[in-house]
């Protein structure tokens, strides 16, 4: 692998390292306004509202961090599994070129409070266009990461007719195949409503339709952060335990499904918006929960494959496997900690995607306390042992303290899980959302104890974000060392399967055909809503109420 393709991949994981750190310093004043322990007099030095920084904390933690970690990560994962360096280098170049770009111009009007709205940004609330600029420069750039991919992969078909993609390249494939389709709402969303009327070219927005094209990409988006965290979990993680993945087919599978199912679910984010009609909300509901189906397959895979590796390494017994993998190594213990927390977030998930039950937690903190499982746990916890891993192979250096990184996984798990269980546990009794509780007028007692864990997980948390942070800089601080370069590139890092890929239907590389089948679904999941609502929108001359 050259050089170049590394340093491409290094610098991606770097600017993630930096947004994380940079989000991450005003999580624990949200999570302790929940307590009702104001502390942001302290950041209004420099930052002028509440919603300021919980903007700042969800773009950069929710987007920059998940966008750019992803990047780094399977580019180098899938140039690795091919043994072959990007037919068209500069693709990947101008690809993290453009994400720093669209990073700095939309962070300027964060930082100004000229885009206080929230990683959301649902009009009416508007933010100077700016930003929305940077986000357009953001998307395009993980597209240039797609085409990346793309051409790598289909590089290495042409000379290898009839053999199946490795699966770390194939699963990395698929992440970007099913973002490209996802992220069309978004694009249409802002390029043609949200971005005239932020310029001023048009007065008015409708908030309903701008809301559909968000969510079109907005709950897709949940597996494009997921996605990279299960490329992981089928390729290295049952390597790093001593064992085997139990089945490749299986896995190609859920990729498969995951790009068919991910994108037709939005609705069921919209159940209180009364422009949309029951039947629709229905149909995407039903969508929603066929989407547990590859979650449940994975789980599956991944637990029967840590087994095979449990035994192998002398477990005996129905759970005597669990206690054999080694928890020691902090790759390891990150990406099973990680699959923990996540298992939680999908049953809360259930929730949501639930529509009778999904109206009593709707806008409470029960949600945020959802997404910090699934993206705050399940991805970035294992994002955070990928670092680990990446960065001794990007860098040619020994990771700084293995134990520290190892303490600091176990340390933000503890937290995570106090954390979301107070946010849970409030929003059931109705404690909302998106509000600074601090300057709020109302308070009920029974909050006082849900409040106060999610407070308390919020602060062991911060401590375990800062040890990962640490780490991560004492790394790369460090000295290169000729012994460390030459295992990464002598070593064969991605699991051998029980079940192996040539077993696997040959129509699992027609990328064509589920393509088509995920566009079929897209169009009768939104098409007729659209061309009615936009049909009648037009008909009436309306333009928008705001």
């Amino acid at each position: 692998m050259s050089t170049s393709t590394k340093r491409i991949s290094l610098y991606y994981i770097v600017l993630a390292g930096i947004a994380l750190f940079i989000g991450t310093l005003f999580g624990p004043f949200q999570a302790l306004d929940h307590a009702r322990i104001d502390l942001y007099p302290i950041l209004r030095i420099f930052f002028k509202s509440y919603y300021q920084g919980l903007s700042l904390h969800g773009v950069l933690n929710a987007l920059v961090w998940t966008f750019a970690f992803s990047a780094g990560w399977l580019l180098y994962a899938t140039a690795k599994a091919l043994d072959r360096d990007y037919p068209s280098p500069l693709v990947p170049k101008l690809s993290f070129a453009l994400m720093l770009v669209g990073v700095v111009i939309a962070a300027i009007p964060l930082l100004l409070n000229a885009a206080s709205v929230l990683y959301t940004f649902y009009p009416p609330l508007q933010a100077h266009w700016a930003f929305y600029l940077g986000l357009v420069l953001v998307v395009i750039s993980t597209w240039l990461v797609g085409v990346a991919l793309a051409q790598i992969v289909f590089a290495w078909r042409r000379e290898h007719p009839g053999e199946r993609t490795p699966l770390t390249a194939y699963g990395a494939l698929a992440t970007y195949v099913m973002w490209a389709i996802a992220s069309m709402g978004v694009a249409v969303e802002v390029l043609f409503l949200i971005l005239p009327w932020s310029l001023g070219i048009v007065e008015a927005i409708d908030p309903q339709l701008s809301r559909t094209f968000f969510w079109f990409t907005g709950h897709p988006l949940v597996y494009f952060w997921l996605l990279p965290a299960y490329v992981a979990w089928y390729t290295l993680l049952p390597k790093l335990a001593g064992g085997k993945l139990f089945s490749d087919p299986l896995a190609r599978l859920v990729f498969i499904l995951f790009i068919v199912l991910s994108t037709p679910v939005g609705f069921h984010h919209q159940y209180t918006d009364p422009g949309v009609p029951p039947g629709w909300k229905a149909l995407h509901a039903l969508f929603t929960f066929s989407l547990f189906i590859p979650s449940l397959l994975t789980a599956f895979t991944v637990i029967a494959s840590l087994e095979h590796a449990g035994r192998q390494r002398g477990g005996t017994g129905t759970f005597g496997w669990l206690w054999k993998l080694p928890w020691g190594d902090p790759v390891v213990a990150s990406m099973l900690l990680a699959g923990i927390v996540f298992m939680f977030g999908g049953i809360s998930g259930l929730i949501n995607a639930s529509y009778n039950i999904n109206l009593v937690v709707h806008n409470t903190s029960f949600i945020p306390g959802h997404f910090h499982l699934t993206v705050g746990g399940g991805v970035t916890m294992t994002f955070m042992g990928l670092t680990y891993w990446l960065l001794p192979r990007l860098t040619g250096k020994k990771l700084w303290a293995p134990r520290v990184a190892a303490l600091q996984a176990w340390v933000y798990f503890v937290g995570l899980l106090i954390f979301s269980r107070g946010m849970h546990w409030a929003g059931t009794l109705g404690f909302p959302r998106r509000v600074p509780m601090t300057q709020a007028v109302y308070w009920l007692d029974s909050w006082n104890i849900p409040s106060l864990l999610t407070a308390v997980g919020g602060v062991i948390m911060f401590v375990g974000a800062l040890l990962y942070f640490l780490v991560f800089l004492l790394t790369l601080v460090r000295q290169p060392e000729e012994e460390v370069e030459r295992m990464a590139a002598g070593e064969a890092p991605f699991a051998v399967s029980l079940s192996p890929a040539s077993g696997a239907p040959a129509v699992f590389e027609n990328w064509r055909l589920w393509v088509l089948v995920a566009m079929g679904f897209i169009v009768v999941a939104y098409g007729p809503y659209l061309i009615s609502y936009t049909t009648n929108f037009i008909a009436r001359g309306y333009t928008g109420i705001w």
